[in-house]
């Protein structure tokens, strides 16, 4: 199998890179949808961030891949192994990199459960899906508009909620499926429903770089990479493993990123002045903007980073507003908030006040 291409060789398309790393520094953000027209690194960016991340410690022999530091997360066969033995052997695995087929079934996703072997021998037997395979990892689905709705519904719902647990006739198995979602699709071959558009967390859409310097670089580098990967992969190794440092650094400080009651009516202003449905949007701009944080070294969000998660979490979400008619920027977001800022801020007490989210973090990781 040849080496894969590097993310960090990836030229230009920022914002699809910078989608992907933050859902890679949190996977609780929910996901990534990348819509563009085809030839333009969608499905070369999601394999090449899985490659470059990096290992993961799990429970040895475990057929989900358990983090064995958060029992709460555990599949049903640690728990029960644990129960026995008081101890689990752990071992450290690659991220793994799960391409889903568009013609997936429900039971090729969530996996099945030998209900005759439960009868007739009274034993649990579960024959793990695409899910089990890609906890902890990246699941990728090229052309997510042409999947059965329904698999999306359950992608998504796992994605968000990080376990995938199926029941039938009275028995029930559990495991962790906590991964990174990304689904490419071209929007000329159709679009997905707005109700399943919305549950995707950011949404980048990507157009073939235009700049003739820029395209140069492309064909040199596919090239290079055509003539010889191990080497091209070698040369570009360096900033692979930066990079994936860098991911690993902000993995271990995204829970400890604060922010204050300014920060939260912030991104509420801005929200409600474009006119966003529902509240998912609020809570997918401050997961990403903690995450853009982290990955940038510092534990307190700023309204930089806010609107950096803006600009990948509304476009999306929205109708009548000025990114239809002209894409906004990052610093015209940041003007934007600011502006709103200053109508509506609370007291200088208030804002010295630091969020109370530590409890709801730790909460939400036990389950």
């Amino acid at each position: 199998m040849p080496a894969i291409f590097p993310f960090t060789a990836i030229v230009g398309q920022e914002r699809m890179r910078r989608a992907l790393i933050l859902n890679a520094v949190d996977t609780r953000i929910g996901g990534v949808l990348i819509r563009g027209e085809r030839g333009t690194a969608k499905s070369t960016a999601a394999r090449s961030l899985a490659a470059l991340l990096p290992h993961v410690k799990v429970v040895q022999d475990c057929r989900f891949g358990c983090d064995p530091d958060k029992s709460g997360t555990w599949c049903t066969e640690c728990k029960e192994r644990y129960a026995v033995a008081k101890k689990l052997p752990t071992a450290e695995r690659a991220t793994p990199f799960v391409n889903l087929p568009v013609s997936a079934t429900e039971d090729r996703v969530v996996g099945t459960l030998d209900i005759e072997k439960a009868i007739q021998k009274g034993e649990r037997h579960f024959e793990p899906g695409v899910l089990a395979g890609a906890n902890r990892g990246l699941l990728y689905i090229d052309e997510v508009n042409l999947l059965d709705d329904h698999v999306v519904d359950i992608l998504l719902d796992s994605a968000a909620m990080g376990v995938n647990t199926v029941e039938r006739e009275g028995i029930s198995f559990a495991h962790p499926a906590r991964f990174i979602l990304v689904g490419t699709m071209n929007p000329e071959e159709g679009d997905l429903r707005p109700q399943l558009l919305d549950r995707f967390a950011l949404s980048v859409e990507i157009v073939g770089i235009r700049e003739a310097r820029e395209r140069m670089m492309i064909m040199e580098r596919n090239i290079a990479y055509e003539k010889d990967p191990e080497a091209f992969r070698s040369q570009w190794q360096p900033k692979e493993d930066e990079l994936s440092k860098q991911i690993a650094n902000a993995r271990e400080l995204v829970d400890q990123v604060k922010y204050t009651t300014r920060d939260l009516l912030s991104i509420a202003a801005l929200t409600a002045s474009l006119n966003v449905d529902g509240h998912r949007a609020d809570m997918v701009i401050l997961k990403a903007a903690r995450a853009e944080a982290a990955f940038e070294g510092r534990t307190k969000i700023n309204d930089h980073d806010i609107a950096l998660a803006a600009e990948l979490a509304l476009p999306h979400r929205i109708k009548r507003t000025p990114f239809q008619q002209a894409e906004m920027t990052t610093e015209q977001l940041q003007e934007r908030i600011e502006q709103l800022a200053g109508q509506s801020m609370p007291s200088e007490e208030d804002e010295e006040s630091e969020s109370q989210q530590a409890d709801g973090d730790k909460e939400e990781k036990k389950t």
